[in-house]
């Protein structure tokens, strides 16, 4: 009895002492202990999403990769293989398990290795919440104690919630979400069995387990989840043996990426990282919305891409990328590895040359595919000299390949084709006119080789593409569609410019006096200059101003009426979309929304609108039925006019609204005219027919609803092709990013002739056809949208030689529009000879 009443006052001792222990250590660690309330709020650091206006995933920021998913969203097998294999006793303790504890110690001592963890579930959401991974007695006392409060505060479901969407699994994934897409491309409700317990037997070790880079590793620690799933009765013996058979089928899937946009989301970055910050941006999970329609980009981005091949392929081949053999060929295996130390981009993929017959070669890819090339995608090749020279069109492969070479080769959509990485520059951006939302934006061919975003960053001379703007300052003083403006060269020089400057016209051709409209479609340069001065430098100047170009940018001297002031093609497309909107000047945007992880919106665009406010309703204060039946009725009313001009009244009480920069009246003549650039003017059939500079987009688009305008610099530097339907305003440009660089000219042989046809570069030919193919694109499968005169509109039948009023009805005549109080009212006499038409004393004035 003495002996047990000494061994209970020792175990007493002991149990007093532990207790003690405990309350000290509780004591000690108390001031560093944090405040685990913060779960309740717990924000799970996220990637920054950037998204199309449809939905479409642009592009992911962040180096965590996380998809925060609700408990009751993951699957109930996926819960039980982490249970099974990290706490089986998970809903039966409270934070913390003896009965774990003591088994694991007692491993430990039986075979001197710490084989099992004695870590609960919730203790793991104590460390990756608030510890370090150090082995440190005092962390391990601090876990304890902050599990116990976790246990408190939380639910377990709440626990385990916070446990499968925090834990690392490898390769950047936090949580099962990120886990699934990482590994298997898949959302966790698509995984199998197999693959359920791969990821839920990560957590031990995720780098030394990884099923990428460790497959043998992961099998066996896979087959420990599926035994421990099985022990515990989560699966039978079947489901067990089956999933235990399955493959390793893990493999790195980047972000689910649904439409290859960089310059739009890198734009997209650049605004919240200045906004809140790069840790802000990129850990809290928001979400950008942009106004980019996902097809619409595709349909520029390809456009883009063909018209820089064209470019580039007319001007000739510039040779081999490299020689991987001279004499002996490589075995297939030397030559992949060879080849894929060379990424594909932009649809071109690196090959090797095999085989050169007369007029087809046989090439080798970096998957040891062998594909043939055929004559049509050979004979383009003519050797390159300079942008203005090219060599003699091939007559046979061998003129072009020989075996060894290392070349690019793409699809063009029919058949293969030799290619090369061009060196030429294009951009191509497009928005709403209504709003200013930016529709698609191509900054550059490759952001691969370039992220220089040259839709807003490249400023580059306008060339005939300001023309436009010079005319509508003519028309606000006073000229008209039908004004006459002489078409002959200038005899007084602009002695600003500091020497003789004498603008000719490309084609140096002259025809005498010339209606404005068709000097503005066939861009006819001293007709431009004459215009200007008739409104004068600063009235001029100030129009572009108002149309949004910089003050700072527009030269104060007469060059600017041939396009001289530097300017970005999103200012470009922006101006232009005053003609297509009535007279209004949006301001462009391109971030619709930002989002919040739980999808609450922080920040919503807030447009200008091209368009006059809509009237305020009065209330109704009075019972008078006949008063309610009057209101009703001009309510209908008001309705049915904003139906018939909802592009000029819309909105509400929280719209911004754009300024109104010219008038309706202007911004409809002007795109009268614009149209005229595209589809001509005159009498085919009578011989008196005309191309405007643009006709070929007539061929393409065949819409009578576009209008736009080329635009060329001295020596071929930039070129332009700006232009819209109602709907959609798109600019494109081409040029080297290198100033000095001339886009040059093609040259070629045409049937048989010994001497070369020489044509070169210019609006229409070069950026033309990318807006071409990207308007057929984007408009296909919308009606067409007439525009109707406005109101202060009137036509009048001209005499096409004078401009002047006529009876006639013939090909000599035609209606044209004017501003009401404008149209001529002289009407042409017999005795005037169209081919000589006299000029007066003031007329001579303002023709000079």
């Amino acid at each position: 009895m003495k002996w047990l009443k000494r061994l209970f006052i020792a175990f007493f001792s002991l149990g007093l002492l532990g207790v003690a222990a405990i309350v000290a250590a509780y004591f000690y660690v108390l001031p560093d202990l944090p405040d685990v309330t913060t779960l309740k709020t717990v924000k799970l650091q996220t990637p920054l999403r950037i998204y199309s206006s449809d939905g479409k995933l642009i592009s992911q920021f962040g180096e965590k990769r996380r998809i925060p998913l609700k408990l009751e969203d993951i699957p109930k097998p996926l819960l039980q293989a982490f249970i099974a294999t990290e706490d089986a006793r998970f809903y039966e303790h409270k934070g913390i398990d003896p009965i774990g504890i003591i088994r694991a110690a007692s491993v430990m001592l039986a075979t001197g290795e710490k084989k099992q963890g004695a870590s609960t579930i919730t203790m793991q959401v104590a460390r990756n919440f608030f510890l370090t991974r150090d082995k440190t007695i005092i962390r391990k006392v601090k876990e304890i104690f902050i599990s116990i409060h976790i246990e408190q505060l939380l639910t377990k479901d709440e626990i385990l919630e916070l446990y499968v969407n925090r834990i690392y699994l490898g390769q950047r994934a936090y949580g099962v979400g990120a886990a699934a897409q990482v590994y298997y491309g898949k959302e966790v409700g698509e995984l199998t069995l197999a693959e359920m317990a791969v990821i839920a037997g990560l957590p031990k070790a995720p780098s030394t387990l990884n099923p990428i880079t460790s497959k043998t590793r992961a099998k066996a620690r896979r087959n420990v989840v599926l035994m421990r799933m099985n022990e515990v009765g989560y699966i039978n013996s079947a489901e067990y043996q089956a999933a235990l058979d399955s493959p390793i089928t893990a493999k790195y899937h980047g972000a689910v990426i649904d439409l290859y946009a960089p310059y739009i989301s890198e734009m997209a970055r650049d605004y919240l990282v200045e906004k809140l910050g790069e840790e802000e941006a990129y850990t809290g999970g928001y979400d950008i919305y942009t106004t980019v329609d996902s097809k619409l980009q595709l349909d520029a981005q390809k456009a883009l891409r063909n018209n820089v091949y064209a470019y580039d392929e007319r001007h000739g081949y510039r040779g081999r990328v490299k020689e991987l053999w001279t004499t002996t060929a490589l075995e297939t295996e030397e030559i992949t590895a060879k080849l894929k130390q060379t990424g594909a981009f932009q649809g071109m993929q690196p090959a090797a040359v095999m085989t050169v017959d007369e007029q087809t070669a046989t090439v080798m890819t970096a998957k040891g595919e062998t594909i043939e090339l055929p004559w049509d995608g050979i004979k383009w090749a003519r050797r390159f000299i300079t942008n203005k020279r090219q060599g003699k069109a091939p007559k046979l492969a061998t003129d072009v390949l020989k075996p060894g070479e290392q070349v690019w080769i793409r699809n063009n959509g029919s058949f293969w084709q030799l290619s090369q990485v061009p060196l030429v520059a294009s951009a191509l951006v497009s928005l709403d006119p209504h709003d200013g939302a930016i529709r698609t934006l191509v900054g550059g061919f490759s952001f691969y080789t370039s992220q220089y975003n040259r839709v807003t960053q490249a400023k580059r001379q306008l060339g005939s593409n300001i023309k436009p703007f010079i005319y509508s300052a003519a028309m606000e003083k006073g000229y008209t569609l039908a004004t006459l403006i002489n078409n002959a060269p200038i005899n007084k020089p602009d002695t600003r410019q500091g020497t003789a400057w004498r603008p000719k016209n490309s084609p140096d051709v002259y025809g005498g006096p010339t209606r404005l409209r068709v000097g503005l479609a066939q861009s006819i340069n001293v007709m431009s200059v004459r215009a200007m001065r008739y409104a004068g430098l600063d009235a001029t100047i100030a129009e572009l101003v108002k149309f949004g170009f910089d003050p700072a940018d527009l030269p104060r001297n007469e060059s600017i009426a041939l396009g001289s002031p530097s300017v970005t093609p999103l200012q470009v497309v922006t101006a232009f979309s005053v003609f297509a909107n009535g007279g209004f000047l949006v301001e462009p945007y391109f971030i619709e929304r930002v989002e919040t992880a739980n999808g609450a919106i922080v920040e919503q665009a807030n447009p200008t609108l091209a368009c006059k406010p809509a009237v305020a309703e009065p209330l109704m204060t009075s019972d008078d039925p006949f008063a309610a039946m009057a209101h009703e009725l001009q309510a209908n009313n008001s309705e049915q006019d904003l139906q018939a001009d909802d592009a000029l009244i819309c909105g509400d009480a929280n719209s911004r609204y754009a300024p109104q920069i010219i008038s309706e009246q202007t911004a409809f003549l002007i795109t009268e005219a614009l149209k005229s650039v595209i589809w001509g003017g005159g009498d085919w059939s009578k011989g008196t027919g005309w191309n405007g500079t643009a006709w070929r987009a007539a061929r393409v688009v065949k819409r009578r609803d576009i209008a736009g305008k080329t635009g060329t610099t001295n020596e071929s530097r930039d070129t332009w092709f700006s232009g819209f339907n109602p709907k959609l305003a798109t600019t494109v440009w081409v040029g080297f990013d290198d100033h000095s660089q001339e886009l040059g000219r093609t040259s070629w042989n045409a049937n048989g002739a010994k001497d070369q046809i020489s044509l070169a570069e210019a609006g229409a030919k070069t950026a033309g056809p990318g807006w071409n193919e990207f308007m057929k694109d984007a408009l296909a499968g919308t009606p067409e949208i007439p525009m109707s005169p406005p109101e202060g509109i009137v036509s009048a039948r001209i005499d096409l030689a004078t401009g002047k009023l006529t009876r006639k009805t013939d090909h000599t005549s035609k209606f044209e529009y004017f501003i009401s109080g404008t149209e001529p009212t002289e009407y042409v006499t017999d005795q005037e000879d169209n081919s000589d038409i006299f000029i007066d004393k003031a007329e001579e004035d303002l023709f000079q």
